[in-house]
């Protein structure tokens, strides 16, 4: 399941120091109308719950981590229920000197939807992966992806994109993990798939046959294809272009 998330880096006083482009997709706001300011002044209003409200605080001034769904407000008004976890970043000496927040659109997720990273489980609790770093990770492998399209190559490997993200294979298989829910190839797989899906539609591939188009979106083999396309889409690729060719 691919979702946008809302990533918010704060200081230790909450004053937002850099926020994702899922924050600026979820809530209107750019970078430059966010940073400077503190979250809650930003996106709370008259129906932001105060119960919630006074727990979230309780959790930041007692530095420790919290999980909470309230109504925040986009940029023109609307009001959206925000389901969050915002976690204490502490430097060696066990200093406060960060919030980092991951946020979703309720309306756009269901509330049962697994997103490992807003969930509060210790699954990677002795990983020297910081939470800032996981997402710098993230960020980073997004932009190959939908900038210069990795995925189209059949061979692309963990190893490889690492590399190029200079990090290790360890730490980009929890950061996908940890993001989508999914091991590598499964996260590069959708973006495959997205991309037969649009040219199952483009006149310009209507010669090529299913397998033909698959090949020049990153997959090499014609069984997997046609498992994982089922697989993410509910459908077999015939199905699929009969209904929407």
């Amino acid at each position: 399941m691919s979702v946008n998330i809302a990533v918010i880096l704060t200081d230790s006083k909450k004053q937002i120091l850099w926020v994702n482009d899922g924050f600026t997709f979820i809530t209107g706001y750019t970078p430059r109308e966010a940073i400077g300011n503190i979250p809650g002044k930003l996106l709370q209003g008259p129906e932001s719950e105060f119960e919630v409200i006074q727990r979230m605080r309780k959790a930041l001034d007692e530095h420790v981590p919290v999980r909470e769904q309230i109504n925040n407000y986009r940029k023109n008004g609307e009001i959206y229920p925000c389901r969050l976890v915002i976690y204490p970043v502490f430097d060696q000496q066990k200093q406060l000197t960060n919030f980092i927040a991951f946020e979703v659109d309720g309306d756009e997720v269901p509330e049962d939807a697994p997103i490992p990273l807003l969930d509060l489980s210790l699954k990677y609790k002795n990983s020297g992966l910081s939470k800032f770093e996981g997402t710098r990770i993230y960020e980073a492998l997004v932009q190959l992806l939908e900038r210069e399209k990795i995925y189209l190559d059949p061979d692309l490997s963990l190893k490889q994109t690492a590399d190029r993200l200079m990090t290790n294979t360890k730490y980009l298989s929890q950061v996908v993990n940890q993001f989508t829910g999914n091991n590598f190839q499964q996260f590069v797989n959708t973006y495959r798939i997205e991309a037969v899906k649009a040219k199952i539609n483009d006149p310009q591939f209507k010669n090529l046959t299913l397998y033909g188009i698959s090949l020049y979106c990153g997959f090499k083999n014609k069984s997997t294809f046609y498992k994982v396309f089922k697989e993410i889409t509910g459908l077999t690729p015939k199905a699929f272009m009969e209904k929407y060719r």
